[in-house]
């Protein structure tokens, strides 16, 4: 479909250019640098998740790749296009949403969407045509003529979507699209996702702190840690680059002789301490599971909990960075302008 792209003359992203692309991408405030020389390569239709904590830098690139903000090195092409030199055809092929929504209420859902559709050029027939496009995607159901007052947040999030939506744009940003929903709406995004690149082909690029999010949407990931990117890869390849399971205890005092004991055990492939945990990797969970508790309890360590579970990308993120996503948060990268 991507009416944006045909009002717009052949401006899209062929097959073989990159939907997104950065080379050595930076951008500094002052002598702090939010984004710190990143390398991206993303291919038409795929959806991209990047995950990190607050402060990594994750809103600060996607402001760049938005042409929002210039960036301070490096160079960046989305659909084809550089952001500094020609953002003005970047922004006919994107849909934006960012973390807080920009929605008037004293408006209504379908005024707000008209609106959006008349500052892209769109005429009467077109607008109407696009409206109901996009609310066939994004579920608002009656609630679209209602003031957007009325709404709860999760209907907020998904109206600011459906407005990202309304010129039919081959790229697509959502920077944190789920933070602050129940369980429900975030079900809701998700699906409305899925359904955007298995119907439409559309390049999502995710950003988030919630790792089953990365996990169930994303084809690759990547993660970022203090403005760099220090892995990428399918959430799978990530996930066994940390072994195959993890045993997770829980002590009340760490000490050098007690890591020493569990790296000394047969079939423990790696052991990472961060404050009062432990994760063991080994490649028998199960097997090595009695030797670490007896390992535990002869070093003198307090165990509060002992289980076993296979990796996750939050055991990805610890091994790079030294820290659990969302733990240690800093302020939002913005805040070092």
């Amino acid at each position: 479909m991507h009416g944006g792209a045909d009002a717009a003359g052949s401006l899209g992203c062929s097959m073989q250019t990159p939907a997104i692309e950065t080379r050595d991408l930076a951008r500094h405030f002052g002598d702090v640098f939010a984004v710190d020389g990143v390398d991206l390569s993303i291919a038409p239709g795929e959806i991209y998740g990047f995950l990190g904590p607050n402060g990594a830098g994750k809103s600060t690139l996607v402001r760049m790749l938005c042409t929002l903000l210039r960036p301070s090195r490096g160079r960046a092409a989305v659909a084809g296009h550089d952001v500094a030199r020609h953002p003005e055809l970047v922004r006919l092929q994107i849909g934006v949403a960012l973390q807080d929504a920009a929605l008037d209420d004293r408006q209504t859902g379908r005024e707000l969407l008209d609106l959006q559709a008349r500052l892209y050029g769109l005429r009467r027939h077109e607008r109407l045509a696009r409206v109901e496009q996009v609310l066939g995607l994004v579920d608002i159901g009656s609630a679209i003529d209602r003031q957007i007052a009325t709404y709860s947040g999760g209907m907020k999030r998904r109206l600011d979507l459906a407005a990202a939506l309304i010129h039919d744009p081959h790229i697509l940003f959502l920077d944190e699209p789920t933070t602050g929903l129940d369980p429900e709406s975030r079900a809701a995004v998700w699906a409305e996702v899925r359904t955007l690149r298995a119907e439409h082909g559309t390049t999502i690029f995710l950003t988030t702190q919630y790792l089953e999010e990365a996990d169930e949407l994303a084809d690759r990931v990547g993660i970022l840690s203090r403005g760099r990117l220090v892995a990428e890869g399918t959430p799978e390849a990530l996930k066994r680059t940390v072994g195959t399971d993890v045993i997770v205890a829980t002590v009340t005092e760490l000490s050098p002789p007690t890591l020493d004991a569990l790296r000394a055990l047969d079939g423990v492939q790696e052991v990472v301490a961060h404050r009062h945990e432990l994760m063991v990797h080994a490649d028998d969970g199960a097997a090595v599971m009695s030797p670490v508790a007896i390992a535990l309890h002869g070093s003198g360590a307090t165990v509060r909990s002992l289980t076993l579970r296979t990796p996750t990308l939050d055991d990805v993120f610890l091994e790079l960075t030294g820290s659990h996503l969302g733990a240690d948060a800093e302020a939002d990268d913005e805040g070092a302008a």
